[in-house]
């Protein structure tokens, strides 16, 4: 393989994006498929953001370019990145920039209801910021429905085993046809 590759798991909070993430990274270790795996929601986690970068976009390029340089002097040249934007065309910059402007990039959206997702995130959120997430999560899921650009795959999360979706969103790169038990 000449050029890295991401997949990129986006879709609103509450949807599964890390745990389908940690699913695809484990079927992918037992097909010993090498790849690399980043939660983008770590990448920009400062307070206060950084004094011109109020969405802490500066500051999560900065880490990614770092970490992924890291990943591919030892040779890896897949990534799995899990972000709920990650998918939306203003993103594409950053991971060509990161990357390498030949970078193959798939974009797998992940969709849920508001039930779903308000299950989920009253499960996981047991601090203060539930309400906030909740209204987070339907502003966000409205935004990538309308901005995904055409190419993003769309896979439903409600009611599925994790395992299922994670082998459909495997299934989108192509990565277990075309494989060797190397780093490339």
């Amino acid at each position: 393989m000449d050029h890295p590759e991401v997949l990129l798991i986006g879709g609103r909070a509450g949807v599964g994006k890390t745990t389908v993430g940690w699913e695809v990274s484990a079927r992918l270790r037992a097909a010993a498929v090498s790849h690399a795996i980043v939660e983008g929601d770590f990448m920009g986690q400062v307070h206060p953001a950084p004094e011109g970068d109020p969405h802490r976009s500066e500051i999560t390029e900065s880490n990614l370019t770092a970490v992924w340089g890291n990943f591919a002097r030892l040779g890896y040249r897949r990534l799995i990145y899990t972000n709920t934007v990650s998918v939306l065309p203003e993103a594409t910059g950053m991971f060509e920039r990161s990357m390498g402007a030949g970078v193959r990039i798939v974009r797998v959206l992940l969709t849920a209801s508001d039930a779903t997702t308000g299950d989920r995130l009253a499960g996981r959120e047991l601090g203060s910021e539930l309400e906030q997430e909740l209204k987070g999560s339907a502003r966000k899921a409205r935004l990538l429905d309308e901005r995904a650009p055409a190419d993003t795959v769309r896979i439903p999360t409600d009611g599925r085993p994790v395992v299922d979706i994670a082998r459909e969103v495997i299934a989108t790169t192509g990565w277990l046809g075309r494989h060797s038990a190397g780093r490339s």
